[in-house]
């Protein structure tokens, strides 16, 4: 799912889109794999690794496919070598586009990504062109009605950035991203529900748009995931509640 917006504004699409996506689990695999390579098989040491097996539970995957996962990334990968890229562009009105790629071979991938930019009026940038307009974070999303003092202690307490109420009554919590899993923790064990956590790249400007270069940049969004190679995608594109509804509308 992109990057794109508050999961409070995005959920509902991305509950339908992850739904209709059959090739969702793949994504998952490869994103385990890289994981427990990377960082090991223990997921309770491994914050990355916890973070793709709570997301792949959510969407049902079963836990002896998620084992095999974690076996192949450990050691007994028996398939080909998957590479970690990303990819930067431009999408309709200028707005910035970071793609994550996990890829076994990146000529492949660069031409598919190249190829969506293009087709949805966007362009494909160099390295460099718009990664400095994010930074790397934790966010952390609780549905309305939690009690907010508990949140703020535990959360502060566990190294949290912030924490932002939002317009619908959920809150965010904002950490490093490299302690997104004992933020979340913390929380759990302190009897406080998480509605959804993942790691985001955070844009430090937002483009605004009109609904017609909305939906477009919308349209490349969704072909841009709906690749294989694609683990993530994220835009400065202000996608705003009332965006969302005239488009959906």
């Amino acid at each position: 799912m992109a990057g794109h917006s508050k999961w409070a504004n995005t959920r509902h699409r991305k509950a339908a889109q992850d739904a209709k996506r059959s090739k969702i689990f793949t994504k998952f695999i490869r994103e385990i794999t890289v994981a427990a390579r990377t960082g090991g098989g223990v997921i309770d040491d491994n914050p990355r690794l916890r973070l793709v097996v709570d997301k792949a539970l959510t969407a049902n995957m079963s836990r002896d496919v998620i084992e095999r996962a974690i076996k192949r990334g450990v050691g007994e990968d028996d398939g080909a070598h998957m590479e970690e890229l990303t990819y930067e562009g431009y999408g309709v009105g200028g707005v910035a586009v970071l793609v994550n790629v996990m890829t076994d071979n990146r000529n492949r991938s660069a031409s598919d990504v190249r190829h969506a930019f293009t087709k949805c009026g966007g362009n494909l940038g160099t390295d460099g062109s718009v990664s400095y307009l994010f930074s790397k974070r934790g966010e952390i999303f609780l549905e309305p009605g939690v009690d907010e003092n508990k949140v703020m202690e535990v959360a502060l307490e566990s190294g949290a950035d912030d924490i932002v109420n939002l317009p619908d009554g959920s809150i965010e919590i904002v950490t490093p991203w490299e302690i997104l899993g004992k933020v979340r923790t913390a929380l759990e064990q302190s009897g406080i529900a998480v509605a959804h956590a993942d790691i985001n790249m955070a844009p430090s400007l937002h483009v605004d748009m009109d609904e017609d270069t909305a939906a477009k940049n919308l349209k490349l969004i969704d072909m841009l995931e709906d690749l294989d190679d694609v683990q993530a995608v994220f835009t400065n594109a202000n996608f705003t509640a009332e965006l969302m509804e005239q488009i959906s509308g």
